[in-house]
């Protein structure tokens, strides 16, 4: 599949204008399309959070100063689309709720583009699922982000489940040392053995 034409239709996606219109932020859909056919590396996220919104580009904030930690890549390797793709559960901003937290991945982003994007990424040899929402569509499964995490060696071969890297994730990590550990040092190896490929 060309994956062009997908990308050009995903970013001009207005399919929840309504719904975002209705938030606290009452604003407008601004897709993040962050992928290319020939990429080796996918990370699998939620969706974007106001900063991305306003910047137009994955993981512009903490939480990806935390994850490209995690993955121990640098701006430069972390946006190189030829290699990572990062492909969001929603690929807009969802808004916040009244209480100034995110509002969920709308599922009909999901089930309108997803399939679709993963059919196109047919060189993906590591999957990195971040966050609960990304878990539940990629692994299937229904168990909670400790659980999922902690088996990460059961996972299939190529594939990491990571939490959130979200700072409200901090106390997580804190009570959840072998993450870091025993689980980040493989990762890192792993991400570092395919980046070297063109």
């Amino acid at each position: 599949m060309n994956s062009a034409p997908l990308k050009h239709q995903i970013a001009a996606c207005t399919l929840c204008a309504t719904r975002f219109a209705a938030t606290k932020t009452a604003h407008q859909p601004r897709p993040v399309v962050w992928f290319q056919p020939g990429a080796r590396i996918l990370i699998a996220g939620q969706a974007p959070g106001l900063r991305v919104h306003e910047s137009g580009k994955p993981f512009t904030d903490p939480s990806g100063d935390r994850l490209r930690d995690w993955l121990g890549l640098n701006e430069e390797e972390f946006y190189d689309q030829s290699r990572v793709a990062i492909v969001p559960m929603a690929f807009c901003f969802p808004g916040y709720d009244a209480k100034n937290a995110d509002l969920p991945p709308p599922p009909i982003c999901g089930e309108t583009w997803h399939d679709r994007v993963m059919e196109a990424l047919c060189r993906v040899r590591l999957r990195i699922i971040v966050g609960g929402h990304a878990h539940r569509y990629h692994l299937k499964t229904r168990k909670g982000v400790t659980e999922v995490v902690r088996d990460w060696r059961s996972l299939p071969d190529g594939v990491f489940a990571l939490p959130h890297p979200s700072w409200r994730n901090t106390a997580w990590l804190k009570r959840n040392p072998w993450f870091e550990a025993e689980l980040i040092p493989v990762l890192r190896a792993r991400v570092k053995e395919l980046m070297r490929y063109d």
